[in-house]
């Protein structure tokens, strides 16, 4: 009954399927990046968090031909509380026109102002994200004083209009995967493709001829079921799509810091179809998590991650202290992290 209702409404209303999926994170198989391009692909318009449209949860918004809008909500952007989201939306009104109104109606904290800055939330009042977080950081005062409505010496700071270098889209991307493990600019892998020689995008799969093949994607999912007799599942994601991968134990064991490790894999084998599904039989996997570092971003130790759980694979909770990433693979794990399943 659960899979049928559930494909019902995928079917019938796939922006408010892909709604409520975003708003029940965190749960399930796939992270909210590869619903939001599930959607996407089904035609259904993402809008991005906006401090003048969003509110806590994602919601659905009328387009102009009757169709639905999935516009992201607070949630989604990474350290975001739940308190100041509300305060944002109560003292909203009309709109805000510029940060420093925000922050004097909401009474935000300077941290939660730099996180929507770092999640492009002020596009709205036509401000980039550079130019956000340049404005962000004059401010310095937890809160606003409650007797002057106007910016004040040691509140916020008068800076001389400055012009500041756009940022490329690489970089773009990497800033959205930081702030909300999710782009709306583009992918990973799409940047990249250039690059890459010989390789098949995801969605060329289903009615290329069989054969041996090669494709590269980012890694969102391992799984190694008891059942399977030692033979781990890959699910790889590029621009166009999702491939699924099966490796079998001899082949686990030949490249098993790749399998176990990477977040950008490359791998070789032969294409196997039985009606609409289709697999890769790995034969030769390559590491290609260094390649992200091509995106124009530093990436370092600033990058956090993310801890997905599947709620039928509940998990320890454990503490660690904090840990540096200096290498382009280490670096790759933190700010693209997979669900598996082991």
């Amino acid at each position: 009954m659960l899979a049928y209702v559930s494909a019902w409404l995928k079917c019938h209303h796939p922006a408010a399927f892909a709604c409520a999926l975003l708003n029940s994170q965190p749960m399930g198989f796939y992270a909210p990046a590869q619903i939001v391009r599930d959607a996407r692909e089904h035609n259904i318009e993402t809008r991005p968090v906006c401090v003048n449209n969003s509110g806590w949860n994602n919601h659905l918004e009328k387009r102009t031909d009757g169709t639905l809008a999935l516009r992201l909500g607070f949630r989604q952007i990474k350290g975001m509380k739940r308190d100041d989201a509300e305060w944002i939306v109560s003292a909203r009104g009309n709109g805000y026109h510029d940060i420093p109104s925000l922050w004097h109606r909401a009474g935000v904290s300077p941290s939660t102002l730099e996180r929507l800055a770092e999640a492009d939330a002020f596009t709205g009042v036509g401000l980039t994200r550079r130019d956000a977080l340049w404005q962000v950081k004059a401010i310095r005062a937890d809160r606003p004083l409650p007797l002057f409505n106007d910016p004040i010496d040691g509140e916020v700071i008068p800076e001389p209009k400055v012009v500041l270098p756009m940022m490329n889209l690489g970089e773009e991307v990497v800033e959205d995967y930081v702030s909300m493990r999710m782009s709306l600019r583009a992918h990973p892998v799409e940047l990249i493709r250039p690059t890459l020689n010989n390789v098949t995008p995801h969605a060329e799969l289903a009615r290329i001829p069989l054969g041996r093949i090669a494709v590269c994607g980012l890694v969102i999912t391992r799984q190694r079921p008891g059942t399977a007799s030692g033979v781990i599942f890959l699910t790889l994601e590029d621009e166009t799509g999702v491939s699924n991968i099966v490796v079998w134990p001899k082949v686990y064991e030949k490249f098993r810091k790749a399998v176990m490790g990477g977040r950008l894999l490359q791998i070789a084998g032969y294409l196997q179809r039985e009606g609409i599904v289709v697999h890769l039989i790995a034969q030769d996997i390559q590491d290609m998590s260094h390649r992200l570092s091509e995106l124009g971003h530093p990436m370092g130790e600033a990058v956090g991650q993310t801890l997905p759980h599947a709620d039928d694979t509940p998990r320890a909770h454990h503490t660690t202290s904090a840990s540096r990433a200096y290498h382009p693979r280490d670096q790759a794990k933190k700010l693209f992290p997979s669900r598996d399943f082991h």
